[in-house]
């Protein structure tokens, strides 16, 4: 049995704390509130206090980085929380496995690889390419061990208000009514289930051949959400999905009274292409293969039924 802290008690850090509670580890999760599933060590602290996190992550074989800051506060929240949790993994010897996005490669034609220049699609895409070149600069000076799953939009199980396809999708469908779609539904995308994300952290987290790299999480080829939307309505058995596309000129509008509206502008261009991550690495290598999208649409859509 082996010591796990995890930073962020969230749809990803539960499920992951679920998976390595079940493989018989020690888990504890720190988060604000200080929450967490049964059976974890909750501890109620600022993953932004280096001192304490480090306190928290003695002993630890790896501390994993799911935390989520407000959308809106990436600039002013990210810089000292991965700040914190690099200098924690330094002092302690725990492996960093930080969970990262597709984001700091920006706009780009064809599938995205971990080759990619980090060019930075915007203010995310640059605070996201800064924190893993810093975690990079730290383990190539001998000081800390990092690696970085990267994975696109979730679909699956507990993925709610903040995902493409959660609350404004799944469930107008399963009644039989039009789900709420930000984009062009008809554009194809890879959607990673969230738990092959969990999956892959607890790989990367102990594996020593992961280390000083980044990694794509395990994903599916590319569906559009217009496909994601008729498969949904097939498994609940219900009337043809319908897609209601919310105006970017109505996005605008919102966004001067809604501030995660207003940053959603920053991140149009990945749904006016087709946008598509390449995991072929991670898989070859560790062998685990995405959940076929059949079997997450169907737990996606038990999940959902369950849950109204």
């Amino acid at each position: 049995m082996s010591k796990h802290v995890i930073v962020g008690a969230g749809q990803i850090g539960r499920l992951l704390a679920e998976r390595l509670l079940a493989g018989g580890h020690e888990v504890v999760v720190v988060s604000r509130s200080g929450s967490g599933p049964d059976g974890v060590t909750k501890v109620a602290a600022s993953a932004a206090d280096q001192a304490r996190l480090a306190e928290v992550t003695k002993g630890a074989d790896v501390l994993y980085n799911c935390a989520n800051p407000q959308y809106h506060r990436w600039t002013q929240d990210w810089p000292p929380l991965a700040a914190a949790m690099l200098g924690a993994a330094e002092s302690t010897g725990a492996v960093l496995t930080i969970l990262g996005n597709l984001y700091p490669y920006g706009a780009v034609d064809g599938p995205m690889t971990e080759d990619l220049p980090l060019t930075g699609g915007g203010v995310k895409g640059q605070v996201r390419a800064r924190m893993w070149a810093d975690a990079l600069a730290a383990h190539e000076a001998g000081r800390v061990r990092v690696t970085e799953l990267r994975a696109s939009d979730y679909y699956g199980p507990g993925v709610r208000d903040q995902g493409h396809v959660g609350d404004r999708f799944f469930p107008p469908i399963l009644a039989g009514k039009p789900a709420t779609y930000l984009h062009d539904p008809g554009v194809a995308r890879s959607w990673t289930y969230v738990h092959d994300v969990a999956a892959a952290l607890a790989t990367a987290g102990s594996d020593e051949r992961a280390y000083g790299r980044a990694w794509h999480v395990p994903t599916a080829p590319p569906v559009s959400a217009r496909e994601l939307a008729d498969h949904a309505a097939a498994l609940a058995g219900t009337a043809p999905a319908r897609i209601r596309r919310l105006p970017y000129w109505a996005q605008d509008a919102m966004g001067l009274a809604v501030p995660i509206m207003r940053e959603l502008k920053e991140t149009r261009y990945q749904f006016d292409r087709p946008f598509v991550l390449d995991s072929s690495d991670f898989q070859a290598t560790f062998g685990q293969r995405p959940t076929p999208l059949a079997e997450g649409m169907a737990a996606t859509v038990s999940w959902w039924q369950a849950a109204r």
